[in-house]
């Protein structure tokens, strides 16, 4: 990681906006994405207790997926449909794997998901992405394929190589060295991760 480019980044922002995200035009942007009330909806509607049943899991991945700013129109409707024609052992396979995600094995559970979603052809950063950072705002991380790209490329992260196949190796990597970058700016960059990561990606249209 080049630290100086990344304090150079949030010496800029922050310039700009006093205050990092608790400045008015931060607060008035974050308020479109409405990710408190997101996450409100993300961690009841994925409580434990609602795994007993996968139909109320699948009902509300479609629902959360819908609400999703940071999911394209396109795909929204694209994962409704498939999810809504998926068959019982696939809709209870996709309910196991983000049970696996948020609770238990990570990894297991990422695997389980996208191979799922690679029966529809929507195995996708965004849409294997957008669960677990609503449900974990503070710990998983949205990827953004051209946000991740730019990232890795101008705040040089050798360690990481972008492809467009949805990898755990690759996610917990970049999860990994989001929260190093967080711990070495001003906490008021970084509300929420997907905050952290929108600073990043304005901070590349800046540069």
């Amino acid at each position: 990681m080049n630290l100086e480019k990344l304090k150079k980044a949030a010496d800029r922002f922050l310039k700009r906006y006093p205050g990092g995200f608790n400045h008015p035009e931060m607060v008035a942007i974050g308020k479109k994405h409405k990710m408190d009330a997101m996450t409100l909806f993300s961690q009841e509607a994925f409580s434990k207790e609602k795994f007993d049943s996968s139909e109320t899991v699948i009902e509300n991945m479609i629902k959360l997926i819908s609400r999703a700013s940071m999911i394209s129109v396109f795909e929204k409707p694209k994962f409704r449909d498939f999810a809504n024609t998926l068959m019982s052992p696939d809709r209870e396979l996709l309910a196991i794997g983000l049970e696996e995600r948020l609770y238990g094995d990570g990894k297991k559970g990422f695997e389980i998901m996208l191979e799922i979603l690679q029966g529809g052809k929507l195995a996708k950063w965004p849409l294997m992405t957008i669960c677990p950072v609503y449900y974990y705002p503070q710990k998983d991380v949205f990827v953004k394929p051209t946000t991740a790209k730019g990232v890795i490329e101008f705040f040089e992260l050798r360690s990481l190589h972008y492809k467009p196949g949805p990898t755990w190796a690759f996610y917990h990597e970049y999860r990994k060295i989001i929260s190093e970058m967080k711990a070495a700016v001003d906490p008021s960059l970084s509300p929420n991760n997907a905050a952290f990561t929108g600073f990043l990606m304005m901070s590349l249209e800046n540069r």
